[in-house]
């Protein structure tokens, strides 16, 4: 086939040779040539064997036509007009090699149809060959059995039922046999639902349901050799095996698992195409139950995040609404009908609510209200029962006063057939409008017109245009048909690649996915062990958001399941380099901090810095640059440049405001540093290299130096105490003078406090101030005994804050006595 196809590469270009060579020579092609190009065009059945016979015979008279021209310009001798009769021979040949190329292509073609068909029909004749399958009758204990397996699971997949209810049916359906009653039980004893932890029933389970043949048990095999509990060691090629078997045996959660490895390499080779066929199974699920209202919204709620950057809490929100709702604020009716219709973070699913909401929003004349109302009955729930007729109603309305939503919804209705005749000149019409004002469901529609061709003309370019648009809203099957075209070329270059993005994106919309938002509840209820085994199994389909916060439960020391440390910090590092290995910022940058400290791994301080460098240039994080500048300024891992590491500080402040405390101390541990470097080639850099001995021992002489520098204080601030004054003359007793000379003695302590200085000569000061500033003598002191006296100076020696409150709140002990006693 190869050699087919060289030769029939190098007959075009020697052709187009001759071509530019001949060009003066050129004319209409003859009729023969004519002939044979339509003879190759035939159907292949009844044409194949003459269009060989026909490729032969131009090809051999091509040849000798080339071969006979010269042989008798050779003989003859060869006049002008012999060789200007041999031109229209030569006109013939490039006629002829014109027709060659088409007729060798044509002819591969043909081949390879005809080798398709013959390979279709031996597949049907072995198909034909085989017996009919048997249709086997269940008995009635089996009905039995299989109603009340479906029943469980009915139950377990509505939001408001009562799951004990549904776990008793589970038990009953197991004990009588049913193999995935079986399956289920040992799931909910792995995960925590409902049940205890009990890892090794659920392997025995597991082992016993696989050689059965039961999907489920292959996965949960998988799991358990991919986790490492269950009495299994951690081994990944035992995991690939099941995963693979549980794929084949068109488990979900298997397929999804098998397209992540194929896509980033994980324990198989890259392969882009065998991730897009796993991808692509799963997706084709996901669309076909998405329905028009999109499906719940899965809030996918990153830990670490959240840790960082704590938000307000949802509930309380949700009651502020409430009230303004209750008051009559239209705007809060519809938000909230909204909040129920798709369901939240803070809130479940609720129609019957939405209904509510809605309706009070449409009585008070919002266009909103009354588009939503019609979403509501045209699709119909367990509260509400479908009803087109009132759909129609209601988005007439709403399309009437311009709503897009409204305007959508009757689009639908007209291209389908709800309830009116089909119509796809007014949906094209009404799509159009939605798609003008920006609503997603009109772009997507007005994409799959023009995509399949449904009342108007096929346009892969427009389509492409819609579903780009819509799938900036985030709709699920706006998604889905871009992975479609991508995935085989139409309107654009197929790109695999881009093919698998889109179907991976799907694949993770899917209903599965509500076991991350079980998961965040049992965080928050604080069951941390039952969170991490839901996000350990979301992580191995390939949820980047599990892979995160299992990362980070194990990071923190919250997880209980394991034993040992060293085993959680490596769990921890390998979520961590898959949730990077997808993008994730804060993922890097923890990844970057294992291979700094060597946490799980060895210590690799270039990868971090890879990493911080991967983080910061790609996703601007803060973190990630603050680290690349304290390597810069450390050299670890890269050359030391404390210019380009205040460089990153800076960029690190301007990315995030709560980085400009730390990168403050940062540069100004810079500048120190910079300080000590430019006194190194000072003078006084013998600073710097003092003793061996003494360098070795800073701290110990530090602390002696404190310790003698601490003393030194002490001793200077040390209180003295006042020497006792010797009694003089005394004269005739004043009450003034004494209550002045008593003031005085109170007043001295305080000011020796505040001061600093010694008592004596605070004292001294006092007393000549007193004795200037008053009347009496200095001799009034004797007026009170010479205990009284030396009390007083001991007083103000001792303490200076009960003698400042003596002098200032309460009056002296000393006024307080007689003067006469």
């Amino acid at each position: 086939m190869k050699l087919s196809s060289f030769t029939c590469l190098l007959l075009l270009l020697v052709a187009q040779r001759a071509q530019v060579l001949r060009a003066e020579l050129q004319g209409p092609l003859e009729s023969e040539a004519a002939v044979a190009s339509t003879a190759t065009k035939q159907n292949v059945e009844s044409a194949t064997s003459a269009t060989e016979a026909q490729g032969s015979e131009e090809i051999t008279t091509s040849t000798e036509k080339e071969s006979t021209v010269p042989v008798d310009a050779s003989t003859t001798g060869g006049t002008s007009n012999e060789r200007k009769a041999s031109k229209p021979k030569d006109n013939e040949f490039v006629q002829r090699t014109k027709v060659m190329p088409a007729a060798l292509f044509e002819r591969l073609w043909n081949d390879s149809l005809m080798k398709q068909q013959k390979l279709k029909a031996e597949i049907e004749a072995i198909e034909a060959q085989r017996p009919p399958p048997e249709v086997v009758e269940l008995t009635p204990d089996q009905v039995e059995v299989e109603t009340m397996y479906n029943n469980a699971i009915d139950m377990m997949a509505k939001p408001r039922t009562d799951k004990r209810v549904a776990f008793t049916l589970l038990r009953k359906a197991a004990a009588l046999g049913h193999s995935f009653a079986r399956a289920d039980l040992a799931w909910s004893v792995v995960l925590g639902h409902w049940m205890d932890f009990d890892f090794h029933h659920a392997a025995e389970e597991f082992e016993n349901l696989a050689k059965e043949g039961v999907a489920d048990a292959h996965l949960g095999l998988a799991f358990l050799y991919s986790v490492g509990v269950g009495g299994k060691n951690i081994s990944q090629p035992l995991a690939l095996i099941h995963f693979t078997l549980a794929a084949l045996g068109d488990s979900t959660l298997a397929q999804m698992a098998m397209g992540y490895r194929y896509l980033y390499g994980i324990n198989v080779p890259i392969s882009c195409e065998k991730a897009l066929s796993q991808y692509k199974r799963v997706a084709k699920k996901v669309a076909s139950k998405v329905t028009f209202a999109n499906g719940p919204v899965v809030h996918r709620v990153r830990l670490l995040d959240e840790l960082e950057n704590p938000g307000s809490h949802e509930t309380e929100i949700v009651d502020y609404y409430q009230l303004l709702a209750d008051k009559g604020d239209v705007q809060s009716q519809v938000g909230l009908g909204q909040l129920y219709y798709q369901g939240g973070k803070a809130i479940q699913q609720d129609h019957q609510k939405a209904l509510e909401y809605f309706t009070q929003a449409a009585n008070a004349g919002n266009a909103i209200g009354f588009a939503f109302l019609g979403k509501l009955y045209l699709e119909g729930s367990e509260q509400i029962k479908a009803d087109k007729d009132t759909a129609f109603k209601y988005f007439t309305k709403a399309a009437e006063m311009g709503d897009p939503v409204g305007q959508s919804g009757l689009g639908l209705m007209y291209l389908k057939g709800l309830g009116v005749p089909k119509d796809s000149i007014k949906a094209l019409s009404y799509f159009t409008q939605a798609a003008d004002q920006g609503w997603v469901d009109g772009q997507l529609q007005l994409g799959n017109m023009y995509f399949t061709g449904n009342g108007v003309k096929t346009d892969y370019k427009l389509a492409l245009k819609y579903f780009n648009l819509a799938s900036q809203s985030g709709h699920v099957l706006a998604y889905y048909n871009l992975g479609i075209m991508h995935a085989y070329g139409m309107g654009m270059l197929r790109s695999c690649p881009a093919a698998v993005e889109f179907f991976k994106n799907v694949a993770e919309r899917g209903r599965w996915s509500a076991r991350m938002m079980h998961a965040y509840s049992d965080y928050k209820q604080n069951r941390i062990d039952e969170a991490y085994m839901q996000y350990a199994l979301m992580a191995e389909v390939g949820y980047e958001v599990a892979q995160s916060n299992a990362a980070f439960l194990l990071d923190r020391e919250e997880v209980h399941v394991f034993n040992d440390r060293h085993e959680d910090l490596i769990r921890a590092f390998y979520y961590w380099k898959r949730a990077a290995g997808q993008g994730y910022s804060a993922a890097q940058v923890k990844l970057g901090d294992y291979y700094y400290y060597g946490w799980g791994t060895n210590t690799d301080f270039e990868t971090a810095a890879a990493l911080y460098r991967k983080a910061s240039e790609q996703q601007y994080n803060a973190q990630a640059m603050f680290n690349l500048g304290y390597m810069h300024e450390q050299g670890l891992g890269m050359k030391k440049d404390w210019h380009l590491a205040k460089r990153l500080y800076d960029l690190a402040a301007e990315t995030n405001s709560d980085a400009k405390v730390p990168v403050a101390m940062a540069l100004f541990k810079l500048q120190m540093l910079a300080k000590i470097e430019s006194i190194k080639e000072s003078p006084y850099k013998f600073i710097f290299y003092l003793d061996e001995n003494i360098a070795a021992n800073w701290d110990l002489y530090m602390i002696t130096i404190l310790t003698l520098l601490l003393g030194f204080i002490m001793y200077t601030r040390r209180p003295f105490q006042q020497p006792a004054e010797q009694p003089q003359p005394a004269d005739p007793p004043n009450d003034n003078a004494a209550v002045n000379v008593n003031q005085v003695h109170a007043a001295a302590p305080a000011a020796t406090a505040s001061a600093g200085l010694g008592a004596t000569a605070v004292a001294a000061g006092g007393n000549e101030e007193a004795a200037t500033s008053s009347s009496a003598p200095m001799t009034t002191t004797s007026t009170l005994p010479i205990s009284t006296t030396i009390s007083t100076a001991e007083a103000a020696s001792t303490s200076g804050a009960t003698a400042a409150n003596s002098s200032s709140s309460a009056p002296s002990s000393a006024n307080t006595l007689d003067p006469t006693d």
